[in-house]
């Protein structure tokens, strides 16, 4: 695979770099692509969650998934933009690379199966209002966000990343949000799951390459050395799979950031929420906006993210998709120097 350009390069020839290497095989997203302005839409397949996912009847929630929402907009901040890198400043783009799997309330594809939504394109939106960019979204998966952003296929990604002290080698951080996982389990079941007693012998879906896949494995190894029996781990492809697991009985539960397990069960009659742990158990941990290491853009980036709590818009979006119990009272850098 030759080397890509350097985004100076591209922005001096007056083209965006294109997404078509993504794992979601997608285009960018611009925000006017839709038919209006401010609105993130595109074509990768998918639902949004206000439709079963397979395993059980769906209840009706209070969040509003349509791809007519009004925006939450902030204002450009001039002092904050001029810290940006030049390249970015003069491409006059952030390019954003979410979850291209419905990951609801983060990331989903609307109602209308074409606009993405959720607190994670709103946040990155209201910083990209603030930082004078135009947003762009761009899709990518979970295995492949970490290369792609080497590559310089995006600016930043927002994917419910945590910050840990393996991603610090390679990536700087500006952190936005608390971070908990939990477990989904079928409606009534008396399991109790919270701690590595509570898993012995369950069998349990969890997203491969995770903090909570981590968790679940450093809990089985304590189990194991206790002579206890361990956990039987699951990995499925999508969120869709997962739930049709638990419906059937093939798995007792799902390991997941606890924003989408609650944003679930808000919106299921047959399924409910259990436990709340540390996504960096032993230790806490912040979700935050990712970058490559050394690009520059942490600094700008978490002083637009402090400026939108200061004006409220932040609350706004966390209150939009019943996060605020997980919003932090200020953005943070992050850098292996400075974790």
């Amino acid at each position: 695979m030759s080397a890509l350009p350097s985004r100076r390069t591209i922005a001096s020839a007056g083209l965006l770099l294109p997404a078509g290497l993504l794992a979601a095989c997608s285009d960018p997203l611009p925000e006017a692509q839709a038919g209006g302005a401010g609105s993130d839409s595109g074509s990768a397949a998918g639902s949004g969650s206000g439709a079963s996912d397979g395993g059980g009847a769906t209840a009706t929630g209070q969040i509003d998934t349509s791809g007519t929402q009004e925006l939450i907009r902030s204002t450009a901040d001039a002092s904050i933009a001029a810290l940006l890198p030049p390249e970015i400043a003069e491409s006059g783009v952030l390019r954003v690379g979410i979850g291209s799997e419905s990951f609801a309330p983060l990331s989903f594809l609307a109602d209308d199966n074409e606009t993405y939504i959720g607190s994670e394109v709103d946040t990155a939106r209201l910083a990209a209002d603030t930082l004078g960019l135009e947003l762009e979204i761009a899709l990518t998966s979970w295995d492949n966000w970490p290369l792609k952003l080497e590559a310089g296929e995006f600016d930043v990604v927002h994917f419910n990343v945590g910050v840990n002290a393996e991603r610090l080698e390679k990536f700087d951080f500006a952190s936005y949000r608390a971070a908990y996982v939990a477990f989904l389990v079928q409606k009534g079941a008396d399991l109790r799951l919270e701690d590595a007693d509570s898993i012995s012998g369950r069998i349990i879906a969890v997203g491969g390459a995770t903090n909570q896949e981590r968790i679940l494995i450093d809990w089985n190894a304590e189990l194991e050395a206790a002579g206890k029996a361990p956990a039987i781990l699951k990995n499925y492809s999508s969120g869709a799979d997962t739930l049709l697991a638990l419906g059937s009985g093939r798995v007792e539960a799902s390991f997941a950031p606890y924003a989408t397990q609650t944003f679930i069960a808000s919106r299921r009659d047959d399924v409910e929420v259990q436990g709340r742990v540390e996504e960096g158990w032993p230790d806490k941990t912040l979700i935050a906006a990712t970058f490559d290491r050394g690009s520059g853009l942490a600094e700008p980036y978490a002083a637009a993210l402090n400026a939108v709590i200061a004006d409220g818009t932040y609350a706004q979006v966390l209150e939009r998709w019943n996060l605020a119990d997980v919003g932090l009272p200020e953005a943070r850098v992050h850098t292996k120097e400075k974790p």
